[in-house]
C-alpha cells in the first residue's frame, strides 16, 4: 500500500506540478472528518522510506459509507478543489470508491475517481493478481516450510501444528503454502480453503495418515473455512462484525487443534500469525513492491488522460519469461466482486496444488531465498 502511495506521489508531482496532493488520515474516514493533510512536499528520500514502510502511513480504515456521510465528504472536496480522488484498497475500497463518484454526480460536482488495488486476498477481480498477495504469499510458504521442519524436528513432544492464515473468501493464500511441497513427506499435508466444503472426517484422515507415516503433520487452513453446515463452531455467535457485514469466529485453527488431540492423543499446535503475514518486511517480494510502486504512477496517468471510475489491472504476458503490463476496468466491473481461487489451483486433499499454480506463484513471490531442494532430506 505505501508502495503505491509513493509512486502516486511521485508521479503527482511530474504530472501535476502546480496543483496540491492531500492524503485522507484513516482513508475516507479523513476526508468526511476533514483531515487531509497536504503531503505535496514529500521529498525523495521520504518517498524512498515510505515505499519501503510496512503498514498503511496515512493510517487504514474499515468505513463503509452512510448516508449522512456524502455532505462532509463532498464539502472537504470542495473546500480544497479536489477535483481527483484515489482509493487505495481491495473489493470494500472499490465499493467506496463508486459510490463518492456517484454522489458527486448526483451533486453536480466535477471529480475522478481511480481505485488502486491492493489486497493479501488476491480476490480482485479482472486482474492476473493484486498488489500485496506476492509478499503475503512468500511470508505463508516460508512459514510452512519451516513450521514443517520444526514439528518434524520435535517428533513426539509436539508432532502436529495446524496454521490459519488470512483469506476472507477465497483461498489463495492458503494454496501458496504448498510452494515448497514436493512429495507426500512435505508439509503441508492438508490445505483447507473457503471454496470447498470441509469435512472434519477427510481433514483427520489426512492428519492422521501423515503423522503415522511421517511422524509429523501439517495442515494450513483459511481463516473462514466453512462445513457443510456453516462455519466452523458455527454455534458460537460471531466474535466481530465490521462495518460492511463481514462476521468473523472464533479461530478455525483453534478449533480443529483440539479436535487433533483428542483423536489421536497428541499435542497439537495452532499458528494464527494474523497481521504479521501482511506487514513482516523482511518478507517483502521485490515483484511485490515493484508492481505496486508502478499501479501507483500508472494511475496518475489515467487521471492526467481524463479516465473515471476505473481500477489498474495487472496483466501477464504469454511469454515463459515473466513480464506484465498495466491495464484498466471499470470500478463497476469490479466493485463488490470476488474473485475465487480456480478450480485447477486448488490443492487436493494430501496439501498439494498443480505445477500451473505454482508456475503462476513462482514470479510473484520475488527473489528466492535459496536451494530447499539440498536440504529436503538429510537423514
Amino acid at each position: 500500500m505505501n508502495s503505491t502511495l509513493a509512486g502516486l506521489i511521485k508521479n503527482g508531482q511530474t504530472l501535476y506540478p502546480q496543483s496540491r496532493i492531500y492524503g485522507g488520515i484513516h482513508g475516507i474516514e479523513g476526508i468526511i472528518d476533514g483531515k487531509i493533510p497536504d503531503i505535496t512536499e514529500l521529498s525523495n528520500s521520504q518517498l524512498k522510506s515510505l515505499s519501503k514502510m510496512p503498514g498503511a502511513a496515512l493510517r487504514s480504515s474499515r468505513h463503509k459509507l452512510l448516508p449522512n456521510d456524502i455532505g462532509p465528504l463532498l464539502n472537504t472536496l470542495r473546500a480544497h478543489d479536489i477535483r481527483i480522488l484515489h482509493t487505495i484498497g481491495g473489493n470494500d475500497s472499490a465499493v467506496t470508491g463508486l459510490r463518492v463518484s456517484e454522489a458527486a454526480q448526483e451533486d453536480k460536482y466535477e471529480l475522478q475517481v481511480i481505485n488502486l488495488p491492493k489486497t493479501i486476498d488476491n480476490d480482485i477481480v479482472l486482474t492476473d493478481h493484486s498488489p500485496g498477495y506476492g509478499s503475503a504469499a512468500r511470508f505463508i510458504s516460508q512459514a510452512t516450510f519451516g513450521i514443517g521442519k520444526d514439528a518434524e524436528a520435535m517428533g513426539i513432544n509436539s508432532p502436529i501444528c495446524i496454521l490459519e492464515v488470512m483469506g476472507r473468501d477465497s483461498g489463495w493464500l492458503a494454496a501458496a503454502s504448498s510452494f515448497y511441497k514436493k512429495t507426500d513427506h512435505d508439509a503441508p499435508h492438508f490445505i483447507g480453503i473457503p471454496e470447498v466444503i470441509f469435512s472434519e472426517e477427510h481433514f483427520m484422515i489426512s492428519i492422521e495418515s501423515a503423522y503415522r507415516n511421517y511422524g509429523y503433520a501439517i495442515a494450513v487452513v483459511s481463516e473462514k473455512i466453512r462445513s457443510a453446515e456453516g462455519n466452523l463452531g458455527r454455534d458460537n455467535p460471531p466474535t466481530f462484525t465490521d462495518n460492511f457485514g463481514h462476521n468473523y469466529f472464533e479461530s478455525p485453527g483453534k478449533y480443529l487443534s483440539n479436535l487433533v488431540e483428542k483423536r489421536l492423543g497428541v499435542r497439537c499446535r495452532w499458528e494464527k500469525p494474523g497481521t504479521i503475514q501482511r506487514s513482516f518486511m523482511d518478507a517483502v517480494s521485490t515483484t511485490d513492491r515493484e508492481e505496486a510502486y508502478q499501479i501507483g504512477q500508472k494511475a496518475v496517468e489515467m487521471a492526467r488522460s481524463g479516465m473515471n471510475d476505473v481500477i489498474p489491472t495487472l496483466i501477464r504476458s504469454n511469454n515463459q519469461k515473466y513480464e506484465y503490463s498495466i491495464g484498466s476496468a471499470s470500478l463497476k466491473d469490479v466493485a463488490g466482486e470476488i474473485r475465487y481461487l480456480p478450480e485447477k489451483y486448488r490443492p487436493d486433499e494430501q496439501g498439494y496444488t498443480s505445477d500451473s499454480f505454482k508456475s503462476y506463484l513462482r514470479p510473484l513471490l520475488g527473489n528466492p531465498i535459496h536451494d530447499t531442494d539440498s536440504i529436503f532430506h538429510l537423514l
